[in-house]
């Protein structure tokens, strides 16, 4: 129960319906990858490359399983949702536990401005973002632009973030980092020498990088839009977090499809362990869920020009804006 919404009817997995998730995410995957890689002498480069737009959202698809197995909720068993994370942790290029735990940390802290920095996009309120030097405010200015955001920002969370194990994490999360980093090492390692490195590069890094473009992107906008919920210690509360501060980012059939229904990420906040296959049904069904923020597509591109957070009002603002709220205290202040 959350919210006073009886979620336990969604929360039930379906092994036939899980199936036919993997028979639309990894089977198509690994299927069109194959075919890349068989097409590529025989046909021009620019025919495989234009294949890797469905390749990845395929693979989108198949982190969306990678992440409901991590939440425990696309199968009903735990070993079945650990082992079949596991091996579509090595597709998407994550480690499955350390990915888990930090997700975990994400769910339990988001919209709390005492527990940011784990799981989420790094966010300044309006007074830090002042506080700070110039070239501190520079840094963020140049971290929070569209062009790092979106354009270096999937290389970090999939090719490096991923392969960083440090010191202070238990072992079970460096071991998984590591164990998976040579895992990955070896298979890549594999492939280049049986088909290619050039192949390779050119088969499964950009249906990778596009992949996780749109992952950074919908992970951005559902909890980066302007009257995004932020609290504080004591007056943070999880289901507003999850109803006020997850977006219902209405997305045309073709995009929800390939993005595993995750823009109905207020549902999945109230309860991960909806999986992706009964998040629609669970918005429809319950009226509590007809009143939260929503975001067209439209909306969604306006999102990466909010970048600090006003405190007062718990909303996103854009630099213009927080620059103008700077100037007015001073006058309030003297007023």
């Amino acid at each position: 129960m959350a919210r006073g919404v009886d979620l336990s009817t969604y929360e039930k997995a379906r092994l036939g319906r899980a199936l036919l998730d993997l028979a639309t995410s990894v089977v198509p995957y690994v299927g069109l990858t194959a075919l890349m890689y068989a097409l590529y002498d025989q046909v021009s480069v620019l025919v495989v490359l234009a294949l890797a737009i469905p390749t990845a959202g395929f693979l989108l698809r198949t982190f969306i399983v990678f992440h409901d197995c991590g939440h425990g909720s696309f199968f009903g068993d735990k070993r079945s949702n650990r082992w079949c994370g596991r091996l579509c942790a090595l597709l998407v290029w994550q480690p499955f536990s350390n990915w888990r735990h930090d997700h975990a940390v994400h769910h339990g802290s988001a919209g709390d401005l005492d527990r940011r920095g784990t799981g989420d996009v790094p966010t300044l309120t309006v007074d830090e973002y002042y506080a700070k030097g110039w070239r501190g405010r520079l840094g963020y200015r140049l971290f929070r632009s569209p062009l790092v955001m979106f354009g270096l920002g999937p290389v970090y969370s999939l090719m490096i973030a991923p392969r960083l194990a440090p010191g202070g994490k238990r072992s079970r999360l460096r071991n998984s980092v590591l164990l998976t980093n040579l895992a990955l090492g070896v298979s890549i390692a594999a492939l280049c020498l049986l088909l290619g490195w050039k192949e390779f590069m050119l088969v499964q890094l950009p249906a990778a990088y596009l992949a996780a473009a749109a992952g950074v992107w919908l992970f951005y906008v559902q909890h980066q839009f302007e009257d995004v919920y932020w609290e504080t210690g004591e007056r943070w509360s999880y289901s507003d977090a999850a109803l006020r501060g997850s977006s219902h980012l209405k997305l045309p059939q073709p995009l929800q499809f390939f993005s595993g229904n995750i823009g109905l990420h207020h549902v999945h906040h109230l309860s991960a362990k909806v999986p992706n296959y009964n998040l629609q049904a669970a918005h429809d069904e319950n009226p509590v869920f007809h009143q939260v923020p929503v975001l067209t597509l439209r909306d969604s591109l306006r999102c990466p020009r909010l970048k600090l957070i006003d405190t007062p009002s718990g909303r996103l603002v854009t630099f213009g804006e927080a620059r103008a709220t700077m100037r007015a205290a001073p006058a309030a202040l003297l007023g």
